[in-house]
């Protein structure tokens, strides 16, 4: 049976409809007024925050011009000494600055400067779009009014609630001062690299002539350097700072500033940069890089006009010794290579001087002439250490292969194979062989066949793992060569290296700052000393006391020939081509690293045609610096692990010389043994449960 269906009728559907008005009416009321208490409540808010926020911040200065009197930035020697300001300011007048500069730079940072009212709202919310729904990428949309603005603050983080100030700031500026004047404090403010803050200074910098006088190619040249100062210095990156010229060439186009026709004669030229630019420099290698540390850490606006206070860890008496023993020692080593004074060409040389106990650098010098060239050496160059790679191979090769300084092996010609490649064929640096000796004997003299020897049963990847470890950080080739030092590797890598093996294997990180201020004294950046355990202690020491071998009887007893008496290691360094020579040694409180050598990896040969090694080139650098430097320090020993113990053997058999109990009475452990006495003995120092062997 079907349903009986009931037709409401006219009326019926009518009233339906009725009711269905009804309700979407009052459902878009209920959302209208919905809408308006959230966009009340909102406002409120933003109200709130405005009131809340606008209460904390800096006072606007009467006049504008005085924005840019912000106190220098300072740097301080680890005694408190001031060793730089930074910042220095010189400020001019709008009618005093090239209108191609101001144009250019306009063009280039701000566009629409002279329309809005201290932000681009376009951009603004450009940048708020891209920061929110493109991950990975932040942008930024300050104005140059912004810009000045940021500059009233003291804290140089970057959070929104200090960008949300620097906008009401920049709302202040605009109302009480005329762009004209906002244009002239900023161009006053902004840093264009070299020592360089403000237009006028700028001028004097780069092109020696004041700002008024600056040519097209000249003004677009500067305009483009705020972007990234260090990064297209001209005076170092000339093409980068051209290539960003024509980027700010052709937003004066897209500006209306001038025709594309000038722009393309100007991009054409290529204007001469002023030489004679001391005064802007630190004078410096430390100095250099600290403050490149310190720009990447807060940036060129914070460093050289945020009115910071930095407190450096250079010793300025260690510093000025390292200096001078560089000094007189290239000038030692011209005279051993028969090099006229005048000779455009000469050896440079590079040293790092590290605290062991704390990471801290207390000197270093990157060439012998910071004026004749600022290109540091000690940390941005790499060169072959040569045999100043062997300690660690020796670690590996104690911690892995359960080897100690006692173990025989033979100095004989030996062919290493290599799976895909020629066999090796490694070569002592004398061209001779000595027979069967002791690992420490093996190290003190530098055989280059007991380390291939070591290291084809070690492996090349642990020799890298533990270089790693004591903080070499350049890049290293897991090849069997590596153990001869045919990687490239910084001076500062081998001061830090070594510094762990100095420190039984305690690694610090390397700083150049223990703290950073505030211009109102509130600390930004702290450093805590840190001891990370990276190697073992006993196995270290073992090292070490291979590595005194070398100082007292070994490729490093020019130190003792020299006068420097106080308990010491050490490991020279030679290339094969005499390109290197390195000496890195350490007391129990200072790691020194020395390098020296060509720029351009020449041959270190004396008049004699002779070539030049570690021993001769930089060990007497390092010797004298260390008698200097250590001047007024406590002598001390290298701490003896409680599971180590000495124990004397003969260098050729490793087997141990007489009885305990004769040695017990005859020899004096806490003293060094004779290298070369009449039995051929030596002292040694053995770990818990390894035993030399016994003749019965």
């Amino acid at each position: 049976m079907g349903g009986l269906a009931i037709d409401p009728g006219a009326e019926g559907r009518r009233l339906m409809r009725w009711f269905s008005w009804l309700w979407l009416v009052s459902l878009v009321r209920l959302l209208f007024y919905t809408g308006l208490l959230a966009v009340g409540i909102m406002a409120a808010a933003v109200c709130l925050m405005v009131f809340h926020i606008s209460g904390d911040l800096p006072k606007l200065p009467s006049p504008l011009s005085r924005i840019i009197e912000t106190p220098q930035s300072l740097i301080y020697a680890a005694d408190g000494q001031i060793l730089i300001s930074l910042g220095k300011k010189t400020s001019v007048s709008l009618d005093m600055v090239s209108a191609d500069f101001l144009n250019a730079i306009v063009a280039t940072e701000d566009h629409r400067f002279f329309e809005h009212h201290g932000v681009n709202k376009l951009r603004t919310f450009k940048a708020l779009y891209i920061t929110l729904f493109k991950p990975g990428r932040i942008e930024g949309a300050s104005t140059i009014t912004q810009q000045l603005a940021k500059n009233l603050f003291f804290s140089f983080e970057k959070t929104w609630q200090r960008k949300f100030k620097e906008m009401l700031v920049a709302f202040q500026i605009e109302q009480a001062n005329t762009k004209e004047q906002i244009l002239e404090a900023y161009i006053n403010q902004i840093h264009f690299g070299a020592g360089a803050q403000g237009i006028e200074r700028a001028a004097r910098m780069y092109f020696d002539k004041p700002a008024q006088d600056l040519t097209l190619a000249e003004a677009a040249l500067l305009a483009g350097l705020p972007k990234s100062p260090t990064l297209y210095n001209p005076f170092r990156h000339y093409d980068k700072a051209l290539a960003r010229r024509r980027v700010v060439l052709n937003r004066m186009v897209a500006a209306g500033f001038i025709p594309a026709d000038e722009a393309a004669r100007t991009d054409a030229l290529r204007p001469a940069l002023h030489d004679g630019r001391k005064d802007a420099r630190t004078g410096s290698y430390f100095l250099d890089a600290m403050i490149q540390a310190l720009v990447n850490m807060y940036g060129e606006d914070v460093v050289y006009h945020g009115g910071i206070k930095v407190y450096s860890t250079m010793d300025s008496r260690r510093q000025a010794d390292a200096r001078t023993a560089v000094m007189e020692g290239m000038a030692r080593l011209d005279e051993l290579m028969g090099l006229d004074k005048g000779m455009g060409d000469k050896p440079q040389a590079a040293l790092v001087a590290i605290d062991n106990a704390s990471g801290a650098i207390k000197a270093m010098v990157g060439g012998r002439d910071y004026y004749a060239s600022e290109f540091n050496r000690a940390v941005n160059s790499r060169r072959q250490a040569g045999s100043g790679f062997k300690p660690f191979l020796y670690y590996a090769a104690f911690r892995d292969r359960k080897l100690h300084p006692a173990r025989v092996f033979q100095d004989r010609p030996v062919a290493i194979p290599i799976k895909g490649a020629p066999d090796w064929y490694p070569r002592n640096f004398e061209k001779k062989y000595r027979g069967p000796m002791i690992l420490k004997q093996a190290l003190i003299h530098s055989v280059n066949t007991i380390a291939a020897q070591v290291v084809a049963d070690v492996g090349p990847a642990a020799v890298v793992d533990v270089a790693r470890a004591c903080g070499i950080k350049s890049p290293l080739k897991p090849v069997y060569s590596l153990a001869l030092g045919t990687s490239d590797v910084s001076v500062m890598d081998m001061a830090v290296g070594f510094s762990t093996l100095a420190g039984l294997g305690i690694y610090h990180e390397p700083f150049l700052f223990w703290r950073v201020e505030d211009a109102r004294g509130r600390v930004l950046f702290e450093h805590i000393v840190k001891d990370r355990r990276v190697l073992d202690a006993a196995t270290a020491f073992q090292v070490v006391d291979m590595m005194q071998g070398v100082v007292d009887f070994g490729s490093g007893r020019g130190v003792r020939r020299l006068g420097f008496k106080r308990p010491a290691a050490g490991k020279t360094g030679t290339t094969d081509n005499y390109n290197d020579a390195w000496f890195t040694g350490f007391t129990p409180s200072l790691c020194v690293s020395v390098w020296t050598g060509y720029d351009q990896k020449k041959k270190l040969k004396d008049k004699n045609r002779i070539g030049i090694t570690g021993g001769r080139g930089a060990l007497p650098i390092w010797t004298d610096f260390m008698i200097r430097a250590m001047k007024n320090e406590p002598e001390r020993d290298f701490l003896m692990p409680p599971d180590i113990r000495y124990e004397i053997v003969e260098k050729r058999t490793g087997c141990l010389a007489g009885s305990r109990a004769n040695m017990a009475d005859d020899v004096d452990s806490s003293q060094p043994a004779a290298d070369a006495d009449s039995a051929g003995t030596i002292r040694v120092a053995l770990k818990k449960g390894q035993e030399p062997c016994r003749r019965d």
